[in-house]
């Protein structure tokens, strides 16, 4: 499985409805394993974003599919992208003159 970093930010909706905080994340959850990815941590940040996600998924479709949808509830706008780990960005750089 990939590794990714979801940035979110909240919509209006989403800060009118700070009430239904736990019930959002569990449905965030939900829809990332329905769409057979995991979402590995969630933050709670300070400045650009006010959410961080780190989030494993088998391939860039399909955390696009689960940011789309957890988006589309409408409480969150999000910004995703692959990340390395050490070991693999190591891999990645052999044989580089």
């Amino acid at each position: 499985m990939a590794t990714y970093v979801v940035l979110a930010n909240l919509t209006d909706q989403g800060a009118r409805t700070m009430q239904d905080l736990g019930r959002r994340i569990e449905n965030a959850r939900e829809t990332f394993r329905a769409h057979g990815a995991e979402m590995k941590q969630l933050f709670f940040s300070m400045g650009a974003y006010d959410y961080v996600v780190i989030a494993e998924a088998p391939d860039d479709e399909t955390i696009t599919r689960v940011s789309l949808a957890v988006s589309s509830q409408g409480n969150v706008r999000t910004n995703s992208f692959r990340v390395f780990t050490e070991q693999e960005a190591l891999k990645l750089v052999e044989g580089l003159h």
